[in-house]
């Protein structure tokens, strides 16, 4: 039987994450200073090169059923009893599909599987979003070409095809969504999402930069309560308008606290929660992008202004909560260097966006999610992907 409640003085259970990029990487540097043997099964290669994470030999191509095989077997029984946390959608659904077996050889977060597995589903969630009030961008789903002339009369363009499962669309097409300026190329865009097997809606494109992108973050407790509230902007991405952030800053935003607890409140949301929107200008409206229901790429920010989220949703699993958060520092930035400036090179292209202007953006204290000077080779590898994959582009052209 699983010990439930860590005894006081005993050494912490290990951590094992699945998944994740620079939000794993922030919680293994976090609760690696805690004493914790923090494990990583999959994630972005770079991570693995954490001094503060034992990376799990896994196939390079490993995937759910790969996972359950370690998971559930003799393989990981020296493991038995450690937290398990998820790192990216993937693994969302990996544990949502799996609770009942892992939660008999491993420590779980509260959650509801249904409701978790639903905010994954793009649709589901624009559906649970709709229900309980909250505005969303246009949204229709098709399914077939019959369903796109259906709604030929009332789409707005530039749209979105955007996948009711973003992992899965990922690993397939290498991005986020498709853009499509036209009838013409949402249906080519929507036949070949459909041909690789991938469910797409339509989605209204809100127009507007970047920085009228903002999120907010809780953990709702077993009564259905959100236990602390924190927001934040982004100020770039990239690619702009599609990409992830490159630069974020933390605010109050407090009406974004009925909106995205009203969603969760709907879909009966447990846990980690994340709600992003983005501010119509055209109508003034907060309008819902996406929901998260894991630890996202920003979480750093959260640990340098205050909230350390790994650590403080680690502990409570173990049962031996630490104090809830009773506020953040507001006006910390998190950097992404090298990612933002491709940002500023492609907004300047653009002419949104001039040099000095993107240096005066810069004159803050920074805080960064990759680099960390006590372990500075995850950065180092990302960063010399990242020169890598620049320099195949530009072969390729």
């Amino acid at each position: 039987m699983i010990q439930r409640t860590w005894p006081s003085g005993a050494a912490l259970p290990p951590l094992i994450l699945l998944g994740g990029e620079a939000n794993a990487l922030s919680i293994a540097r976090s609760l690696t200073r805690d004493g914790v043997a923090v494990h990583m099964i999959g994630g972005h290669p770079a991570v693995r090169h954490s001094r503060a994470i034992r990376s799990i030999r896994m196939p390079p191509d490993a995937g759910a059923s790969d996972w359950a095989e370690y998971l559930l077997g003799p393989a990981s029984d020296h493991l038995r009893g450690a937290v398990l946390l998820a790192g990216n959608d993937a693994s969302v659904q990996f544990l949502a599909e799996n609770r009942v077996r892992l939660h008999d050889r491993f420590l779980l977060d509260d959650s509801n599987a249904d409701a978790q597995l639903c905010m994954l589903d793009k649709l589901c969630t624009y559906e649970g979003a709709r229900a309980a009030g909250v505005p969303t961008p246009k949204f229709w789903p098709v399914s077939s070409a019959k369903d796109l002339e259906n709604v030929r009369a009332d789409l707005v363009y530039p749209l979105i095809v955007k996948p009711r499962l973003s992992h899965v669309f990922r690993a397939t097409f290498g991005s986020r969504y498709f853009h499509a300026g036209s009838f013409e190329q949402a249906c080519e865009r929507v036949q070949a999402a459909l041909d690789a097997r991938i469910d797409v809606l339509l989605m209204e494109l809100i127009p507007g930069p970047d920085d009228r992108l903002c999120s907010y973050y809780t953990y709702i407790d077993r009564e259905g309560q959100p236990t602390f509230h924190f927001t934040k902007r982004v100020i770039r991405r990239y690619p702009v308008n599609m990409g992830q952030g490159t630069y974020h800053v933390t605010a109050n935003i407090p009406e974004l606290r009925p909106l995205a607890n009203a969603l969760f409140r709907q879909v009966g949301l447990r846990g980690l929660a994340n709600a992003e929107f983005k501010l119509d200008a055209r109508d003034g409206t907060l309008k819902l992008i996406e929901c998260n229901a894991r630890f996202t790429a920003a979480n750093q920010l959260l640990t340098v202004a205050g909230l350390d989220l790994g650590r403080w949703v680690y502990h409570r699993i173990i049962g031996r909560p630490l104090p809830v958060p009773d506020g953040y520092r507001i006006g910390v930035h998190l950097w992404s260097p090298a990612r933002d400036v491709a940002a500023f090179l492609q907004l300047r292209r653009r002419g949104e966006l001039n040099t000095r202007a993107w240096l005066t953006s810069l004159l803050h204290r920074q805080s960064f999610a990759w680099f960390d000077w006590r372990d500075p080779l995850p950065s180092a590898v990302s960063h010399w992907q990242l020169l890598e994959r620049i320099v195949r582009n530009l072969a390729r052209r």
